[in-house]
């Protein structure tokens, strides 16, 4: 993407520094995940599948199952964030981070070169657990805990981890949200230059 330019409505990203937190940014500023095709790409953009992996058994369920999880995550993660806990959503989140993750295996491209595989078709509830261990770990670290931060952009509410030197990264994304501060002050500066 070029310097300065906003992605486009149905672009996923993934800038939070943690899968479960880019899962909850799939719901802003538009429904991202809104189809199983763009589902399969989220997965392989998260890492969680890779590319060209087969998996016959991907359809609406498993949508469903994404999208309920990412509720229960940003329901959990805004209510640690906030001091006002959601317990009934950490109950799921815990639930769901039972089953098993996908087993992975080393196998050889035709370069010769190892490349991560999985040993058997991924499962909508392995790769759920994925995600949902994902935010166990998080928020049960404490110091990876203490960098969630929530977007200063306007009207964004997207959670991320501040990894930045200093820990002063104030947007979700400097190109997205740090850019759209940038226009505004200049836009406000301009105006009260003006006669």
């Amino acid at each position: 993407m070029a310097l300065g330019m906003a992605p486009a409505p149905y672009e996923l990203r993934f800038d939070s520094g943690r899968s479960c937190l880019d899962l909850v940014a799939t719901r802003h500023p538009v429904e991202r995940l809104d189809s199983v095709a763009r589902l399969r790409a989220w997965l392989v953009g998260a890492g969680l599948v890779p590319a060209g992996a087969s998996w016959p058994g991907v359809g609406p369920p498993w949508l469903t199952a994404f999208l309920e999880l990412r509720s229960s995550i940003e329901q959990l993660v805004l209510g640690e964030i906030e001091g006002a806990p959601a317990d009934s959503a950490l109950e799921r989140v815990n639930a769901l981070a039972a089953p098993a993750p996908p087993a992975p295996c080393a196998v050889r491209a035709a370069d010769g070169t190892l490349t991560r595989a999985l040993r058997a078709a991924p499962e909508c509830a392995a790769l759920v657990a994925c995600v949902a261990r994902d935010a166990v770990d998080l928020l049960t670290d404490p110091a990876a805990r203490a960098l969630l931060r929530q977007c200063a952009g306007d009207n964004c509410p997207i959670v991320y981890l501040d990894t930045s030197r200093g820990h002063r990264r104030r947007w979700c994304s400097s190109e997205v949200c740090g850019n759209r501060e940038r226009v505004a002050r200049h836009r406000r500066r301009a105006a009260l230059a003006r006669p």
